[in-house]
């Protein structure tokens, strides 16, 4: 029996880090958020340091950021909600504020201004793909400019 010895810095750090786990029916599926390595900015404190509303805004670049990487040059990502005929919003920026509150702001279907103010306990995101508003523009790809937001202030 192969046994891997553990050292108590090892358990220390384990007991702080978040778990996920992703499983798909199809072997060849792209990686999903939970089964890529936690990025450094993310990792950088403990889950237990982390306001919900905090905690929620990181995983939410993270699963944003990992549905752009598998959307073609004619979409953007957008956000539906479950449980309602209201539409979507193109998403466009996203905050939060300590210690429970996470904000969307974009546009809708018609191209009028949103924003959606959500508690973290009533967070249920939907993500979309949804066409480019401009045929011939590059598409907008927020989670990659918040993922990098995150990187510059672990940085800074």
């Amino acid at each position: 029996m192969d046994e891997k010895i553990v050292t108590a810095a090892e358990l220390a750090e384990a007991d702080v880090l978040p778990h996920a786990r992703a499983v798909h029916c199809d072997p060849n599926a792209a990686q999903t958020a939970e089964q890529k390595p936690l990025p450094k900015a993310v990792a950088r404190k403990s889950v237990e340091e982390k306001s919900p509303a905090e905690w929620a805004y990181e995983r939410l670049i993270l699963y944003i950021k990992n549905f752009e990487e598998q959307l073609d040059e004619e979409h953007e990502v957008a956000m539906g909600f479950a449980g309602s005929s209201s539409g979507a919003i193109r998403i466009e920026g996203m905050g939060f504020f300590d210690p429970d509150i996470v904000t969307f702001y974009g546009s809708d279907e018609s191209g009028a201004r949103t924003q959606l103010i959500q508690h973290v306990t009533q967070l249920n995101v939907m993500l979309r793909a949804m066409p480019k508003q401009a045929p011939t523009a590059k598409p907008m790809r927020i989670g990659f400019r918040l993922a990098a937001d995150l990187e510059a202030e672990d940085v800074g």
